[in-house]
């Protein structure tokens, strides 16, 4: 089983981002972690007939009526639970971890950092980053794998633009190799 996981694509339009158009008919399952912002977006990933999903904190209210909190799932034996923001530190996830137990999932996919994160010890925490507004990386999402009850995830690298502060950085970067 191919999942696919996103979060925070922010997009005020009824379209799924142009980076991830021809990717998501390559999995089974797409996962998005919270902050679609819009239901128009909403709706076009779930046309597809593949989304699993909960709200963002910058959700439109109608999307917070329909799509639950946190949710979870089961797949060859392996549990699956999905939330936007369950801590907010950027680098510490043991409070994730701690959710992730709490839930009995698994995997936890959590968004609302907007930078990848894939984290295995006895639970896999994935934080996708976001396909369209990352911060501090390149626009991403996850590749999670599920196959005989084993779990791997890869961090996937998109077309688009980084952060500014991103892009800053390998300006000097390149500055500093001249």
């Amino acid at each position: 089983m191919k999942i696919f996981a996103i979060s925070d694509t922010h997009m005020k339009q009824a379209q799924i981002p142009q980076n991830l158009t021809g990717i998501i008919d390559d999995y089974d399952i797409i996962i998005h972690a919270g902050d679609f912002t819009s239901k128009g977006c909403y709706d076009e990933f779930e046309s597809t007939g593949k989304l699993k999903a909960v709200y963002g904190n910058a959700d439109d209210p109608e999307l917070k009526e329909i799509l639950p909190e946190r949710t979870k799932f089961e797949i060859d034996g392996v549990r699956v639970g999905i939330i936007h923001q369950g801590a907010l530190s950027v680098t510490d996830t043991l409070a994730y971890r701690y959710l992730a137990l709490e839930m009995e999932v698994d995997v936890l996919v959590f968004g609302h950092l907007h930078r990848p994160i894939v984290e295995k010890e006895d639970v896999m925490l994935v934080c996708p980053g976001s396909p369209t507004k990352p911060r501090m990386s390149p626009p991403t999402g996850v590749e999670i794998t599920i196959e005989n009850g084993s779990v791997t995830g890869n961090i996937i690298e998109l077309e688009g633009g980084s952060c500014d502060s991103l892009e800053l950085t390998r300006k000097f970067m390149e500055e500093d190799e001249s």
